[in-house]
């Protein structure tokens, strides 16, 4: 038997998978990835300036819960970078756990031994995935849509199973939380009508259909409670509503159906074949889920159809019991599915694993599934009394540490040292924003703008916030490069460092400080007017 039975054992094995889950999401958290890319940026810049917002139109919009979360990081630990991108890793860490309660509930009619196996694979191959761990260590709004999906969809199955009322209005409340995270969670809507047509039948059955609606109302009632501010908002400002993603649909281009083809198969492929090939999401266009893991998704996908379709042979709808697991395969297809269509309705940069964020839950528990058929099937080959059978139960152990390894190794080595990824994470904005800060007081600090954009560009945010961490900030003048004639040294020493080296704006620096001295440091440019 591959989990046993005791409760204390389920118990120490779910711990050592969430402090997994911690070590893979916390270890090196302030250098790794190294750099702080633009969009994180002006997330912890808008956290320090303008809390409290439902929803931010800058930056193509973005919705405000992720931000505020951060703002409220910043009151207690202080402005940095590990209180800036531990709200992710902790988001990260919650839904290992959420995970396995989704988990153990989706197959509550299993045998304990079988369903807690599910579930603690599904948690710990969730805890160890590149996938989710890159997103835990990022300051991307995205990563709440699994805690989000995994927590309400666990509260609603519990409240069905139990009839507690409470459980209703907390998965009302979860789930409204999730309009306030990113645009791709907009989507998951289409995945309550599923569950609430197979506990209809259910409760139907049991001439409950008074329960059902009035439990229907509190999730309901809820739902539209919480998302009710970020609806109100787009109401008032429904140029907000789609924000950017009108403009990378498929649906904008000339041939939609042949675009729809093309990132439907890039999207299926991703799992097992080739992935992201953005360095800032995955090792550039590798699968997204390491090969062994990627053999047991299919397993577990393959298997969770064929529940379904034997369901649908035999008729074997949940009409007949109060609680069934075949509306758990149910939901993971229909889940997965729909919360892969925000990568599949656009063409650019696809694959695209950020936009199928909301798929990562469904996507291990099929691997937990997979891992689970695949290890039962194995042991009816070998006889109960055999030293091979009693071998068996080292061997999840050995796999066990050797992934661990691997994945370590992946993560913390072959990607993060890769010089792409610096690269892909602005690093070199961050080595601008510490060098500022390491120069005395009263120096007077520019730098030259020579990059595109309304206002202060998107770069800048990643040198702002570094700025920020020492409270240096305002110490700092940002310029274009139209405007270098307006720099005033005032005698005092000065230094003006370009975003990136220019030779136009060399000259128009020599013209204005003909005896200036231009200087390059750790590939930092800088000229210094007085020398």
């Amino acid at each position: 038997m591959l989990i046993k039975n005791s409760k204390l054992f389920i118990l120490i094995l779910l711990l050592l998978i969430i402090a997994l889950a911690g070590f893979f999401r916390l270890y090196g958290l302030e250098t790794i990835p190294p750099g702080i890319y633009p969009d994180e940026a002006i997330n912890a810049n808008q956290a320090i300036s303008e809390p409290g917002k439902i929803f931010y139109p800058e930056n193509n919009g973005r919705e405000g819960l992720f931000i505020n979360l951060i703002a409220l990081s910043f009151s207690v630990f202080g402005i940095s970078i590990w209180s800036f991108k531990i709200v992710s890793a902790i988001i990260g860490i919650l839904t290992v756990l959420g995970l396995y309660l989704l988990t153990r509930e989706l197959f509550f009619q299993y045998t304990k031994s079988r369903f807690r196996c599910i579930a603690l694979l599904s948690s710990f191959f969730l805890a160890t995935s590149f996938w989710h761990i890159n997103f835990s260590r990022i300051g991307f709004r995205a990563i709440l849509v699994p805690l989000i999906l995994t927590f309400s969809f666990y509260l609603l199955f519990y409240g069905f199973r139990t009839k507690k009322t409470w459980a209703f209005i907390l998965a009302g409340i979860a789930f409204g939380l999730g309009f306030h995270t990113y645009i791709a969670f907009r989507l998951a809507v289409l995945i309550i009508p599923v569950i609430l047509l197979f506990y209809w039948f259910i409760y139907k059955r049991q001439n409950l259909q008074k329960q059902f609606f009035l439990f229907v109302f509190c999730f309901l009632f809820f739902v539209f409670i919480i998302a009710a501010p970020i609806g109100f908002y787009f109401l008032e400002n429904p140029e907000n509503f789609m924000s950017r993603s009108t403009g990378i649909s498929i649906f904008s281009q000339p041939e939609p159906i042949k675009e729809l083809g093309k990132s439907l198969i890039v999207h299926l492929a991703m799992f097992n074949i080739a992935g992201d090939y953005n360095w800032r999401h995955n090792v550039s266009g590798s699968p997204v889920l390491f090969w062994p893991v990627g053999i047991l998704f299919l397993i577990g996908i393959f298997y969770s159809i064929r529940q379904c379709l034997i369901s649908l042979k035999k008729r074997n709808w949940p009409l007949f019991g109060s609680h069934s697991e075949i509306i758990g395969y149910w939901l993971l297809i229909t889940w997965w599915f729909i919360m892969i269509l925000p990568g599949i309705l656009t063409y650019e940069g696809i694959p695209h694993c950020l936009r199928c964020i909301g798929a990562i839950p469904p996507t291990f528990i099929f691997v937990g599934i997979g891992g689970e058929f695949l290890y039962r099937n194995i042991k009816k080959i070998f006889k109960r009394d055999s030293l091979l059978y009693r071998l068996m139960g080292l061997v999840p152990v050995l796999l066990v540490i050797c992934f661990v390894f691997l994945q370590f190794n992946k993560y913390f080595n072959l990607w993060a040292r890769n010089p792409e990824v610096a690269n892909a994470f602005s690093k070199e904005c961050v080595e601008i924003g510490d060098y500022l800060n390491s120069l005395p007081k009263e120096t007077q600090k520019y730098v030259i703008i020579n990059e595109s954009g309304p206002n202060l560009p998107l770069p800048v945010q990643s040198i702002i916030f570094i700025q920020r961490t020492e409270n240096k900030d305002k110490e700092t003048k940002y310029i274009f490069e139209n405007d270098i004639a307006k720099i005033k040294t005032d005698n005092k020493k000065t230094i003006i460092v370009l975003m990136s080296y220019d030779e136009k704006i060399v000259n128009q620096l020599k013209i204005v400080f003909p005896e200036g001295e231009l200087e390059e440091k750790n590939k930092i440019w800088s000229y210094k007017p007085n020398e």
